[in-house]
């Protein structure tokens, strides 16, 4: 999809599969917000020129040769999105989108999160069991063919099985005997399908990350309260089994190579620069009517509110006391 802004953007990342590109402008033009898919960058390509952009649709999304779509992934199903930076599967990320592998192989003895850590070389890199990247291989509008099996005489429930069997046939179709993961997806509460083929990687290992006094500057009132002023990044590294396929973790695994990447540059930008962003957001709602927007406010928020308020003051109590348990919590 490609979002288009005037003005800053902010995106969270919570568990969604569909990769996602905000591209923002600083020229006095109508913003011209929407959503859009990156196999259809083609009906933005105009508009995207138009504003400064110099490369070609197939730079961003092309099933045959590398693109911008390689160098995209998503982190741990969805929650967060990260980036390629060099040709052996380095990967940027946000601090907090790495902060429970920070956590995790922290101690009284080695504080990672209060010290930060970085590995001299690829032998010193940690191990994260449960951490993921997967790339999006590509993606197909199945509308015609979902709709093709569902009529208006169905029952309800009569269509929610037929789409679910629906589905699995396409997806056991997409993928075949490869070690691809296929999955589809409704959009516009049921009226369009999209079909997504993904590839997963198992062995993911913690390269560097700063102290949570910079990466986590402000903490998280900060986060969504003011702009930005947080050194908010962490780095991995994706591995591969010798044959260059997803493996589970190995001392024999070699770093992956990459289709595509971002070369990290220091010429900085200036004033009414393209700039435009990849990456999976979480959900959108707003289709949602007057009613649902005061349902969530005054009701469901201010709930997991008072909630969230008793835990966070029970928790700061035991960890203000005790180092250990302080950074058992921290996550």
């Amino acid at each position: 999809m490609i979002q288009n802004l005037k003005n800053q953007t902010m995106i969270k990342k919570f568990f969604v599969s569909i990769l996602v590109i905000v591209f923002a402008f600083n020229i006095n033009v109508k913003a011209d917000e929407g959503m859009w898919f990156l196999a259809f960058i083609n009906k933005n390509y105009d508009q995207m020129k138009a504003m400064g952009f110099k490369l070609s649709p197939k730079d961003i999304y092309d099933i045959n040769h590398s693109s911008m779509k390689d160098a995209v992934v998503s982190l741990d199903g969805g929650s967060c999105t990260a980036e390629l930076v060099s040709p052996y599967g380095l990967l940027l990320t946000n601090h907090h989108c790495g902060f429970g592998e920070i956590q995790a192989h922290s101690s009284v003895e080695h504080d990672y999160l209060t010290d930060g850590f970085w590995a001299k070389t690829k032998a010193e890199e940690l191990s994260n069991p449960d951490k993921t990247v997967t790339f999006l291989v590509r993606m197909e509008d199945v509308s015609d063919k979902v709709n093709a099996m569902l009529n208006d005489k169905m029952t309800e429930k009569e269509r929610e099985l037929a789409i679910r069997k629906i589905f699995e046939k396409i997806q056991k179709e997409a993928i075949g005997d490869t070690h691809y993961e296929a999955l589809v997806r409704s959009f516009f509460k049921g009226n369009n399908f999209y079909l997504f083929v993904y590839e997963t990687f198992k062995d993911v290992r913690l390269v560097g990350a700063p102290p949570s006094s910079i990466g986590k500057f402000g903490g998280d009132t900060d986060n969504w309260m003011w702009p930005r002023h947080t050194g908010d990044f962490s780095m991995f590294r994706v591995y591969t089994g010798p044959d260059g396929k997803p493996a589970d973790y190995s001392p024999d695994n070699i770093p992956y190579k990459s289709k595509h990447f971002f070369p990290i540059s220091i010429k900085g930008v200036k004033e009414n620069d393209f700039a435009m962003t990849m990456g999976y957001p979480a959900r959108t709602n707003r289709y949602l009517t007057s009613w649902g927007v005061e349902e969530t406010i005054e009701n469901e928020n201010n709930i997991r509110i008072k909630i969230g308020d008793v835990k966070r003051v029970i928790l700061k109590k035991y960890m203000d006391k005790d180092e250990k348990i302080r950074i058992q919590y921290s996550d």
